[in-house]
């Protein structure tokens, strides 16, 4: 039983290490190539885990192999966009100009719901309304909407923005984040006569504004 519980952690955390080396994609984000070794790198710690009689080394040292190759194959693909486009493909669009490409989803073997479905995740609901729509390669769609619909932006308007950068944790869960953002949080709560444990979040950004989520009852 022993013997099991420490080949599993073992090859738990080669696992892990072998996935942060990667990257960070998503799963929906993944390229062909990248989803195709994270299903081998499964496979393969699954086997040594299952038949104790089986040197867990063997699995150790094919994952490593695994993702020493897709760490070749990713540096040759970035600077190689012949390689680029046979690993990872090319986009493609399928609506242009607002008329849908019904040659190229027949190619890309893309039903209506398929489009549908990849539009509203993008943001849109009717297809009217969009200019282009492109598959990416990682089989999401971008959307480009129609002049008519597209928002207004402040650039638009002649509206500078202010930027308020990344807003600082200052409580969390009713604790000071750090030492450093001690005082602020203090103030904070002097001002509106509070209690550091009724609070559930509160935030600060570059421009000094403060944002407070109190604990539910």
């Amino acid at each position: 039983m022993l013997i099991s519980v420490t080949r599993t952690a073992v090859l738990y955390f080669v696992v892990i290490f072998c996935m942060r080396i990667m990257g960070k994609r998503q799963v929906g984000e993944l390229q062909p190539s990248e989803l195709v070794i994270t299903i081998l790198i499964s496979e393969l710690a699954s086997i040594p885990m299952q038949d104790l009689n089986r040197p867990i080394t063997s699995g150790v040292i094919a994952i490593l192999t695994l993702v020493f190759l897709e760490l070749v194959v990713s540096a040759i693909t970035l600077k190689s966009q012949i390689f680029r486009k046979i690993f990872e493909g090319k986009s493609a669009i399928i609506i242009k100009n607002g008329e849908i490409d019904q040659k190229m989803m027949k190619k890309l073997r893309i039903t209506i719901d398929d489009l549908l479905e990849g539009l509203r995740q993008a943001g849109n609901f009717s297809v009217d309304k969009v200019n282009y729509a492109i598959m990416e390669t990682n089989g999401r769609i971008s959307v480009q909407l129609k002049d008519d619909f597209d928002s207004v932006t402040k650039q638009d308007m002649n509206i500078k923005p202010k930027c308020e950068g990344i807003s600082q944790v200052l409580i969390a869960d009713g604790k000071i984040a750090s030492d450093k953002v001690k005082c602020d949080a203090e103030e904070q709560l002097k001002k509106r006569g509070l209690e550091k444990s009724q609070i559930f979040l509160m935030t600060k950004n570059d421009l000094g504004e403060f944002y407070i989520v109190k604990k539910e009852k």
